[in-house]
């Protein structure tokens, strides 16, 4: 593999069970009428796409600008208070960075929250930095936005591993034709990560992987 692309919530950051926390008491309470949907449904969208989603399959009792005001009150304290960074995440991108492997965040976060993200963790240098909302077409769990990161890092799809938490994300990642690798803690133990390629548990695992996939003797 040439290069490695992180999704950023529930890998890079352990965001996904505070948003999970924002989704049970607001958006499932109050947004949603009836019985919420299956988690998989929503988990790894962007949050604008998501509105759409349960507006065209579920009752919403709101507009979309009360929607996405949700979300963007509580990005601001869950991104810069309350996540914590996979352990060992630098050291994982400094090794894969020293085989020449190109490091990226393919996200359906805005830039401005996995901004948060890496000033808080020093997550520097990336070779890419792409979010759903930089692309021209739809996010996830379509396949746009893994093939503009390949296109953008000037490789083939099937020369990048993908590393992704959510079915959405998993379905997006092989959709392009990358390697997916799917992504396991206690948060997400539920969710169907078939479309992935392999699922690793935890960090241990994830860096194992990744270093088998590449070559140290670049």
């Amino acid at each position: 593999m040439d290069a490695v692309l992180f999704d950023m919530d529930g890998v890079i950051v352990d965001s996904e069970e505070f948003w999970h926390e924002i989704e049970d008491e607001v958006i499932f309470a109050d947004v949603v009428a009836g019985a919420p949907p299956p988690r998989d449904e929503i988990t790894g969208m962007n949050y604008r796409e998501i509105y759409d989603y349960l507006a065209a399959e579920y009752e919403v009792t709101v507009d979309k600008d009360e929607f996405v005001a949700i979300y963007q009150d509580a990005a601001e304290e869950i991104y810069t208070e309350n996540v914590s960074v996979m352990p060992r995440f630098d050291a994982l991108l400094d090794t894969l960075r020293d085989r020449g492997v190109a490091v990226a965040i393919v996200s359906s976060s805005p830039q401005s929250w996995i901004a948060m993200v890496r000033e808080r963790f020093g997550i520097e240098p990336l070779d890419l930095v792409l979010s759903a909302e930089d692309i021209d077409g739809p996010g996830k769990p379509e396949p746009a936005i893994y093939e503009t990161a390949a296109e953008r890092l000037r490789l083939e799809p099937e020369n990048c591993a993908v590393v992704e938490d959510s079915t959405n994300g998993a379905r997006s990642a092989r959709r392009a034709g990358t390697y997916v690798v799917g992504y396991r803690t206690e948060t997400n133990a539920d969710a169907d990560l078939s479309p992935a390629d392999t699922v690793v548990e935890g960090p241990t695992e994830l860096r194992k992987e990744l270093l088998a996939r590449t070559d140290s003797g670049r």
